[in-house]
């Protein structure tokens, strides 16, 4: 800043004591002759070496004329022409104006000038009116007369990236021109834009205002070079010309080329020269947008264009654009704040600020000392001597044909008119090229890993090839194979055991990281993981043991199911008992022997179809039903039991991580892993009690030897080991939900969005689930064959109880009734059937009393018994 006000000083002399200092003369306007009706005295800083300058200067003058015309106002115009390549004269100039009593400031053009002025205009409380695109937000504190003149065209990065996203783009190259304030004000815009709809910058090249051909022609060479064909251009017209007439001559404005521009290009095309247009073919832009109907636009641009044509007679091209309408509007900007007083200095700021009518490029409003954002931006396609209107891009609703009420919206540009792009071909470029790289993605890979189904590193017996194979890496092969661009890779081995050592390398050594790779949160400080490919989590694996068999004989039914047998039976019992106990005198007695003597009863008729000599056939009835249950329960408890011991069942020797930490035992885990700082730090063990193994068979080595009690292994790890050693080992206690296995990138690498998409296309069409069978499905075949034999419930068994109960219950039914119909003053319905009740119990009873006849006689006179048994 001191260099900055040291040449200020100097030219400030240096103008002083010659008047030919280099700045163009001062073109005044308005009416010298009537300075009593003079409103106000406004300076303007223009190029007019450059388009914007010429058309911003013929719009500041029909502007002070319509002002007289219309409100019969009288403003004085002072024009100082400069250069906007040299930003110190456009600090004189703003010296200069000031020094001519100037009210306000109009101009320049760039954000290096207006910075210059701004500190001057401020000092002086001179309002200066920036035509700059971008003005950063701390500026209003700093300066406060510094305003926006021209409209916030950040959302044209918004309408960019819609136009890589209607085309499924995802890589662009950007092409910016290396100005800081481009560079640090736009850039950021587009690159978060580009991030919302999925897309990365592969890369950003910066281009000199000063740039040679020889410059331009190796840049381009090189972005030939790579895989990305979608280009975002966002230059000042001069230095895009020379790109495009360089692009051309290298072949790379034909086919599988996509070249999108800016609006400070393509609100420029309409004064492009037709032998410059030719070298554009192609091009998509934005452009921003105005409303050319109306009677007042149309006047407006019928007296630009005689005024144009008579004062810059060297362009073809004598249409207005945005930059034209924005400097007409600046003019009434002032002239309204200036309106029915001389107001100056912060009076004249505030009713600036104040501002709020419809202009020629839109609204006119100031939110911040910054003129309200664009909303609307219009989509064109150069063909052929000028550019084609495909249609409008509307913040927050998107494309559209027409804009208005009637307007139909869509995200993507499908519905508007077909693209003609570079080449001429009416398909849609895919943005990339299958050329390949010079230098292909370095991917690292562990050499020691101690899972080979997962990553397999094999050197020849020359040590001049190496083989990468593995679940991992097949994975990760046709993960690449489902991108939408071609990507050159090579596999590296890493032959540290240390997989953060692995990480680490990424961006120095390797461009990625492939194979068992653990996702934590320690390793996101310098890299980015993509979507784990493997199971989460972590398992404790604990040697295995046999079963305890001391009450292994319950385990065939359920709790509820011997509980089920138990009242069942009981309840059997107690039917019987009650019906036969006025037959047996050794069923009565006291409480207590009769309760004896009914459980007795119970469990007597699981096991004997004698069950003593019942007198009624209620109770026979209820004993057959109950024995037939009771033999189909009986044989499938001896049937489940039979399987239960044949079946090895094993259970853990150690529960929990509680029980290892209270018995101070060892633990181990992975080698390489980060494991370790979680055993000590979550999990609580000391860390002379955890120890690191390599493989599979280092674990059960060292379970054998009693080295640890317990090992903490990754859960796709985990399986692979309990299947080869399925008999010895088992997992207890819950899964940690930690880790999972995922490829490792740089942190912000283009690359990660796209292979999360194409490894999300990997696991749906069932690739994922074939490499697992593939290379770890085999394995587990030992866990399935170890089927379970759970134990019964009573629900398989229901039908059966309900008969066996319902038998009963209906037995214990019938005899209460026998017993009630003894008992006098019961209804005539209730008569009849006790009748009937009665009377099949009677016939019961005789019967009963005639089969005891029998069998007496029989066992005094064996010669008479058939005589009586006839009589029966």
């Amino acid at each position: 800043m001191a260099t900055v006000h040291f040449e200020l000083s100097l030219m400030a002399i240096v103008l002083l004591l010659t008047p030919s200092s280099g700045i163009a003369a001062d073109r005044s306007s308005g009416t010298k002759g009537n300075l009593q009706h003079v409103n106000g005295v406004v300076g303007a800083i223009v190029d007019t070496s450059s388009r914007i300058g010429k058309e911003e200067r013929v719009a500041m003058e029909i502007a002070r004329e319509d002002l007289y015309r219309y409100s019969n106002q009288t403003l004085i115009l002072h024009v100082k022409d400069t250069d906007q390549r040299k930003p110190i004269r456009a600090a004189l100039a703003g010296m200069d104006l000031i020094n001519t009593q100037v009210q306000a400031i109009l101009g320049p053009q760039t954000w290096e000038e207006v910075s210059l002025i701004a500190d001057i205009c401020t000092k002086n409380q001179i309002p200066i009116f920036s035509f700059a695109d971008t003005t950063p937000e701390w500026t209003t504190e700093k300066w406060p007369f510094l305003l926006g003149a021209s409209h916030d065209n950040f959302a044209q990065m918004k309408a960019i990236a819609a136009v890589v996203q209607s085309w499924n783009w995802h890589q662009v190259t950007v092409i910016h021109e290396d100005v800081g304030s481009w560079t640090n004000g736009v850039m950021p815009y587009l690159h978060d834009s580009l991030r919302e709809i999925g897309a990365e910058v592969s890369q950003f090249v910066g281009l000199s205002s000063f740039a040679s051909s020889d410059s331009l022609s190796r840049e381009l060479k090189n972005l030939k070079r790579e895989q990305c064909r979608v280009f975002v251009v966002h230059l000042s017209l001069p230095l895009a010309v020379r790109l495009f007439e360089m692009a051309k001559k290298l072949k790379m404005m034909e086919k599988d080329y996509v070249w999108i521009t800016t609006h400070h290009i393509t609100s420029l095309v309409h004064s492009i020269d037709a032998s410059i247009i030719s070298s554009m073919q192609g091009i998509v832009g934005v452009k921003s947008y105005f409303s050319e109907t109306g009677t007042r636009f149309q006047d407006f641009s019928s007296r630009f264009r005689k005024r144009f044509r008579r004062e810059n007679p060297e362009e073809e091209n004598n249409e207005p654009g945005i930059y034209a309408v924005q400097a007409y509007d600046a003019i009434w900007t002032i002239a309204r704040a200036l309106k029915g007083s001389n107001r100056r200095n912060q009076e004249l700021l505030e009713k600036v600020l104040q501002t709020d009518f419809q202009g020629l490029s839109g609204k006119v409003q100031f939110n911040n000392h910054k003129m309200a954002p664009t909303q609307m931006f219009q989509i064109i396609n150069v063909v052929g001597k000028s550019y084609r209107e495909l249609g409008f891009w509307s913040s927050g609703l998107g494309f559209s044909e027409i804009i208005g009420k009637h307007a139909t919206y869509s995200p993507l540009m499908n519905d508007l008119e077909q693209v003609i792009w570079p080449g001429g071909p009416r398909y849609t470029p895919r943005g990339w090229t299958e050329l390949t790289r010079e230098k292909p993605l370095l991917v690292g890979v562990p050499a020691k890993s101690g899972y080979k189904e997962y990553v397999k590193v094999e050197y020849d017996r020359s040590g001049n090839a190496t083989s990468f194979d593995g679940l991992a890496i097949e994975i990760f092969n046709a993960t690449v194979r489902r991108l939408p661009f071609y990507l050159p890779y090579e596999f590296v081995a890493f032959n540290d055991i240390s997989y953060d050592n692995l990480v680490g390398q990424i961006g120095k050594t390797f461009d990625a990281v492939v194979g068992d790779v653990a996702i934590v949160a320690s390793r996101y400080s310098h890299v980015e993981f993509s979507h784990p490919f493997s199971e989460t989590g972590l398992m404790l694996v604990v040697p295995a043991r046999s079963s305890n068999k001391a009450w292994s004989f319950i385990k065939p039914f359920t709790k509820s199911m011997w509980a089920s047998i138990t009242v069942i039976t009981i309840y059997n019992g107690f039917v019987v008992w009650l019906i036969e106990r006025h037959a047996h005198p050794e069923l009565r007695g006291s409480m207590l022997h009769q309760i004896g003597v009914m459980l007795w009863l119970s469990f007597n008729t699981l096991f004997s179809l004698q069950g003593g000599k019942l007198h009624s056939n209620l109770s026979r009835m209820s004993v057959v039903v109950w024995l037939f249950v009771a033999l189909v329960v009986i044989q499938t408890y001896t049937a489940n039991l039979t399987s239960m011991l044949t079946v090895q069942r094993l259970e853990p020797t150690v529960t929990s991580v509680e029980e290892l930490l209270k018995s101070n035992a060892a633990v181990g885990y992975c080698s390489g892993s980060y494991l370790e700082k979680y055993l000590v730090e979550v999990l609580g063990f000391t860390r002379n009690n955890v120890k690191h193994y390599g493989s599979a068979e280092e674990y059960a080595q060292a379970f054998n030897k009693k080295e640890i009690a317990a090992a903490f292994i990754g859960t796709p790890l985990a399986k692979i080991f309990l299947a080869k050693f399925c008999k010895k080992f088992i997992a207890a206690g819950p899964t940690f939900n930690i880790g999972g296995f995922g490829f490792a990138f740089p942190r912000g690498s283009p690359l990660l969005a796209s292979i999360n998409e194409a490894l999300l296309k990997v696991s749906e069409n069932g690739t994922l689930v074939q490499l697992e069978n593939n290379f770890i499905g085999v394995l587990q075949k030992c866990q399935d064959k170890e089927e379970e034999n759970p134990s019964l419930s009573p629900n398989g068994f229901r039908a059966l109880f309900i008969i066996t109960v319902g038998t009963s219950t209906i037995a214990l039914v019938i005899y209460i009734f026998c017993i009630a119909s003894s008992f006098p003053g019961l209804t005539t319905i209730r008569g009849l059937m006790f009748i009937i009740i009665k009377h099949w119990c009677y016939q019961s009873k005789r019967f009963s009393r005639r089969v005891s006849n029998v069998e007496s006689l029989g066992n005094s006179s064996p010669q008479h018994a058939p005589n009586q048994l006839s009589q029966v």
